[in-house]
Formats: C-alpha cells, sequence, structure tokens
C-alpha cells in the first residue's frame, strides 16, 4: 500500500488558507502635485526679486455685483468730511484702491504674513482686479514687489477693517523687509466704521457677508469657503503643493473686493441723495441724519429726521430718533419744533418727553403747574413701566427732586 507523501508546514498553511507574506512593502500614495496656474489662469510677474504669481480679471463698469453696479457714484462731501480727509472727495476714483488680505493667521505681529492680496482699481471703462498669491513664503519680496506696481497710480485705500488689521500687517511686511511702503501716507477709508454708522439699528451683524446679504443682495456660490478655514487651506497647499483648494481662497478674496466696490458706490449714493431711492428703510434715513447732525449740518438733519419719522419705525427708534430731533430743534432755537415733537413722544408714553415738557414749562413758560402736571406724568409711567432697578432709582430721584422744587416756586419761596 502506498503511502501519501509527508506534507511541508507550507502545505499546510496553504491548505488553511495562509497566504504567504509578499517581501513587498506596499508604497504609500503621492499626493498630487497640482500647480496654481492649473487652478487659476493667473501669471507670473518678473520683478527685482524674482517671479510672483498673480491672476488678473477685468470687469465691465456696468458688470453687476449683487444689486449693486461696479460702476462708480460719485463721493459727496459729507463722506469725505465723516472720514476726516478731503482728500476722498477730491481725489477722481481711479486714485481708489480696494484691498483685502488673506493671511497666515489672524493674531498680527511679525509672525504672520499675506499668502494673498487682492487689489482693485479702475482703469478706463474698467475695474481690474488682481489677486496676488505667494506660492512659498521665500518668493514674499517678489509679491510685495508685484503690488507696489499695481498700487502705483492709487493714493486712497479702501478696505473693510483694513485700518486695523490689513494696512498695518502689509506695513509690517514691507517694513521687515526694509522696502519702502508703497501706501505710505495714503488716506484710507475703512467701511467697516461705515457700515456700522449706516446699519447699527437695522442689521445684528455687520460683517461683510451680512452687508452682501442684506444690503448689497450679493449670494456666493459654493466656491465660497470661511475664513477660518483659509490658513488651513494655505498650510495644506504648502505641505502638499495641491492648489486645488485654493481656487476657493480665490473666490473668496474676489468676492471682498467686488464687495468694497459696490458697498462705496452705494453709500455715496445713499449719503448724496438720502431722499432718494437709494435708501429705502426708514432706519437708515434715521442713521444718515445722525451722521449729519454730528458733522454740524443741522438744517439737512432735522429734515432727515422729520423725513425718517414719517415712515412706522420700531418703539425704541422712534423713541431715540424723537428725542434726538427735539435736541437739535432746542439747539436749533426752534423751540416750536422741539415741543411738538416732545408732546408726541409723551402721547405714546415715553418718560423722557413729558420730563423735557417740564423742563420746558418750568424754565421757558415759568408755568408750574403745567410743569407739575407734566413731572406727575412722567412719575406715573416710571411706576407702571418696566425698567431695569437703576433706571427706575434714577427716575424717581429726578422726578422728587423736580416736584420739590416746583412746590417752593409755586409758593414763592
Amino acid at each position: 500500500m502506498e503511502t501519501s507523501p509527508k506534507k511541508s508546514l507550507a502545505d499546510k498553511l496553504k491548505a488553511l488558507g495562509v497566504k504567504k507574506a509578499s517581501s513587498k512593502h506596499p508604497q504609500p500614495k503621492l499626493a498630487t502635485r497640482v500647480p496654481i496656474e492649473n487652478v487659476v489662469s493667473g501669471d507670473y510677474r518678473q520683478t527685482h526679486y524674482g517671479e510672483s504669481f498673480v491672476y488678473e480679471q477685468r470687469f465691465p463698469l456696468n458688470t453687476p455685483h449683487g444689486k449693486i453696479s461696479l460702476q462708480p457714484t460719485s463721493i459727496p462731501k459729507i463722506l469725505a468730511k465723516w472720514a476726516k480727509d478731503q482728500r476722498i472727495n477730491e481725489m477722481p476714483i481711479e486714485n481708489f484702491l480696494f484691498f483685502d488680505t488673506e493671511t497666515s493667521g489672524l493674531s498680527g505681529g511679525t509672525g504672520t504674513y499675506a499668502f494673498m492680496v487682492g487689489a482693485g482699481r479702475f482703469e478706463g471703462d474698467e475695474f481690474i482686479l488682481a489677486q496676488f498669491f505667494l506660492r512659498d513664503p521665500a518668493e514674499e519680496l517678489a509679491m510685495l514687489e508685484a503690488l507696489t506696481e499695481f498700487i502705483a497710480p492709487c493714493e486712497i485705500l479702501v478696505s473693510y477693517n483694513g485700518k486695523s488689521f490689513d494696512a498695518p500687517l502689509l506695513q509690517t511686511r514691507y517694513k521687515l523687509h526694509e522696502m519702502p511702503v508703497p501706501f505710505e501716507g495714503y488716506a484710507h477709508l475703512d467701511l467697516l466704521h461705515l457700515a456700522r454708522r449706516l446699519w447699527r439699528d437695522r442689521l445684528a451683524s455687520r460683517t461683510l457677508q451680512s452687508i452682501e446679504e442684506h444690503i448689497l443682495g450679493v449670494e456666493r456660490t459654493s466656491e465660497e469657503v470661511p475664513g477660518y478655514e483659509i490658513p488651513y487651506l494655505y498650510f495644506d497647499y504648502l505641505r502638499d503643493k495641491d492648489a486645488t483648494p485654493m481656487k476657493g481662497v480665490f473666490y473668496h478674496n474676489e468676492i471682498d473686493i467686488l464687495s468694497l466696490a459696490a458697498l462705496l458706490n452705494h453709500a455715496a449714493a445713499m449719503l448724496s441723495d438720502p431722499f432718494g431711492e437709494s435708501v429705502e428703510y426708514s432706519l437708515d434715513v434715521i442713521a444718515i441724519a445722525k451722521i449729519f447732525e454730528d458733522l454740524n449740518y443741522w438744517d439737512e438733519a432735522a429734515k432727515l429726521y422729520e423725513h425718517g419719522l414719517q415712515e412706522s419705525l420700531p418703539e425704541e427708534d422712534f423713541a431715540r430718533a424723537v428725542k434726538r430731533l427735539a435736541v437739535l430743534q432746542r439747539r436749533r432755537g426752534n423751540i416750536k419744533e422741539a415741543v411738538k415733537w416732545w408732546e408726541q413722544a409723551a402721547g405714546e408714553g415715553h418718560i423722557y418727553a413729558h420730563v423735557e415738557l417740564a423742563k420746558h414749562y418750568e424754565h421757558r413758560i415759568k408755568d408750574f403747574d403745567l410743569a407739575e402736571d407734566a413731572t406727575h406724568r412722567a412719575l406715573s409711567l416710571v411706576n407702571v413701566s418696566q425698567l431695569q432697578d437703576y433706571e427706575r432709582s434714577h427716575w424717581e430721584d429726578e422726578l422728587s427732586h423736580r416736584l420739590k422744587r416746583l412746590k417752593r416756586k409755586m409758593k414763592g419761596v
């Protein structure tokens, strides 16, 4: 009888389904390297310090951005006076530079640098938007030099929070490399501060994206990337050399620059003709009236307050507007108009209006009975109103003191 051959250990393992280990280790998959010129159709500009990558686009002036055209609006004197720099009104729009940076972080300081600078300016019948991109931090001098050439025709900066962040950051980078700062001494119009003045009472947020949504009618597409992600996307690019995610960063920066141009146009139109169709909301009229008042254009401010008060306003905003208008009319010497607005506000149950009427009756008309009646009405409102403890205490102390003084006057003491 034949015996079966003895099976080796390898045969037994094979029968059990165990495969022989390969002597070759799997190689890690290499990251796909995608250069920036394959993502956006920019070019390389030669400078004294080497090449700088720049992506440039040109937009006809009739290009809409949301519901606002890029066609520039004449800058009114009131805007220049508010910004405390007459050059803003005197210079042609071709001298304005709209700019925004994308940076390696938000902390500032010498460790933070701008890896992208978006800059736009008007030239002839076009708006030129150039985006200067840092392929590698070693190219920073070339990028700054290329930016200098683009800035050269301009004398006024326009930004959104650029006074506090973007301009100082770029200034630091130029000085760090011992390069002249190309915008030294320029006028600077920071539209964040203007947006706060115009829409503080109407909008919960005055971020640029909020202004785009509620004021300009701009809707960002799916290409948009959140601002907080941008530094991380750039560091991923430096590590992997895959520029694909940078397309969303270019888009984000592009919309920011176009929004600056559109926002300046819209704000200029509002301030040039606050009674016109550019101003759609009563709260915006009141906000413009405050700007005119603060700049001592009292006649125009009074007309704007009255115009804004003709439309419906939230109760608190109505009260504040009436109060400012009445004080303004009193300052202008038009006591009759001031009393009219105090009486209207008092009829709607506003404590301060009764107090102002009491002051008027006591000090101007010398009718102490009317002054006492207005004071009692104010005190009654304090008792039934939902006030904070400190507010209630303030009014009670003031009104009690006023009543005591009136009683002494009525007795001839």
